[in-house]
């Protein structure tokens, strides 16, 4: 089964709509979590965090946001749950871990973040 498919399936629509409310769900997390630690680093003692700390975590809430934003906007596109490398069908069982994953298992391996 193809997320990406457009047919109308009884049930074919609940996956992907799951998925799609848990990638809502994760941008709105990770931007609260960025606004936090942009707060927090403007304040005196930086919020019990240190410096650098602050900046790798706001790094990294960045690119789950930029993550997560990609993957809605694939959804939208309608090539959400197809493999950018082999064009394949991602499996339900990968995208429901890592929703915003850009590639099947097979093509990701040995590829750096």
């Amino acid at each position: 089964m193809t997320i990406a498919s457009s047919t109308p399936r009884t049930g074919a629509a609940e996956p992907l709509e799951l998925l799609r409310t848990m990638l809502e769900e994760q941008f709105v997390l990770h931007t609260n979590r960025l606004t936090d630690l942009l707060v927090y680093g403007r304040r005196a003692g930086h919020g019990g965090y240190d410096p650098h700390t602050l900046d790798i975590l706001a790094a990294a809430s960045r690119q789950a946001i930029a993550d997560t934003a990609g993957a809605l906007r694939r959804m939208a596109e309608g090539s959400y749950g197809v493999c950018e490398d082999c064009h394949r069908p991602i499996p339900l069982g990968r995208l429901h871990a890592l929703p915003h994953a850009r590639r099947c298992s097979r093509c990701d391996q040995g590829r750096p973040e």
